[in-house]
């Protein structure tokens, strides 16, 4: 199932026929629930039922050949704690078990792609999400649809008030459009100083990284390297290298300037890892902070 995408802006669009919903911090999932049982899909394709048994059974709720588009999250101390779905998400099935009953995973459903049969990517927003929101109130969480505006007023404040409780920003959408699958047919607005860039290597060693060296969105392609990694940054590095590259990682072959420093040498990866960082638009100073990897389920 190809899922649409969204592509990023840089002020909040305004205009008739739209609508805007909150975009939370979580893994993309898409919800299938089949004839005989449910499987849940992540962004990559991967198969990932077996790590939120949780949504896998109340998922079983709905009627048959029904496909629902959304993100997965994991609540805690009043937010969505993205850290803790890459735990739910890095799960053994056994595991899995026991951390539905500790960290329980809610369902942020946004789109419903087809219902009992019917394929419904042919539809309006606006009709599919009247669909969707009749479908899922009903039964309630830990399947629930985001909520949506058309008061671009009312998007505003969201985007200034909801960061506290996790939400990265809004996702905005026509009324009119059908289902852009595979396409970034939707814009995102995410806050200003958090950004995705072009992972492109790291210094240290594959067992011990000590900073990324990043390739920023809109920048002069000049690559920086960033502020040092947290412990549990360096662990998700850690296993991202041993996944593409195994233990012993790429050698150190190239280098690059660091602020302060003079020329450092790197490994480099290839294809580049994407994180998520917090670094002005319009300055080199001081170096990206490193926020989290974005890794495929």
């Amino acid at each position: 199932m190809r899922v649409a995408l969204a592509a990023s802006v840089r002020t909040l669009p305004r205009g008739d026929g739209l609508a805007y919903e909150p975009k939370f911090d979580g893994h993309r999932l898409v919800v299938v629930r089949t004839a005989e049982d449910v499987v849940l899909q992540a962004r990559s394709g991967r198969i990932v039922t077996a790590a939120f048994p949780d949504l896998a059974a109340a998922a079983r709720q709905l009627p048959a050949e029904t496909v629902l588009d959304g993100e997965v999250v994991v609540w805690h101390a009043g937010r969505t704690d993205f850290a803790l779905v890459q735990r739910r998400a890095a799960a053994t099935a056994a595991r899995a078990a026991v951390l539905a009953q500790s960290l329980p995973a809610s369902y942020a459903a946004f789109d419903v792609l087809e219902l009992a049969g019917l394929d419904l990517r042919g539809r309006t927003y606006e009709r599919r999400r009247a669909l969707l929101v009749d479908l899922l109130l009903p039964l309630g969480p830990p399947l629930q649809p985001v909520p949506m505006t058309t008061d671009p007023e009312l998007a505003a404040t969201w985007y200034e008030t909801l960061p506290a409780s996790g939400i990265e920003g809004l996702v905005v959408k026509r009324l009119d459009q059908t289902y852009p699958a595979g396409r970034r047919g939707w814009q995102k607005l995410r806050h200003t100083e958090v950004r995705d860039a072009a992972v492109v290597g790291y210094t240290g060693t594959p067992r011990r990284p000590l900073a990324l060296v990043l390739v920023l969105p809109a920048g002069d392609e000049t690559p920086l390297v960033s502020s040092p990694l947290t412990a549990a940054l360096r662990a998700d590095v850690v296993a991202a290298v041993a996944a593409r590259e195994g233990p012993a990682g790429a050698p150190a072959g190239a280098t690059v300037t660091a602020i302060g420093i003079g020329e450092v040498p790197y490994r480099p990866l290839d294809p580049p890892l994407t994180a998520e960082v917090r670094h002005p638009s319009t300055a080199r100073h001081p170096p990206p902070e490193v926020l989290r990897l974005r890794t495929e389920l």
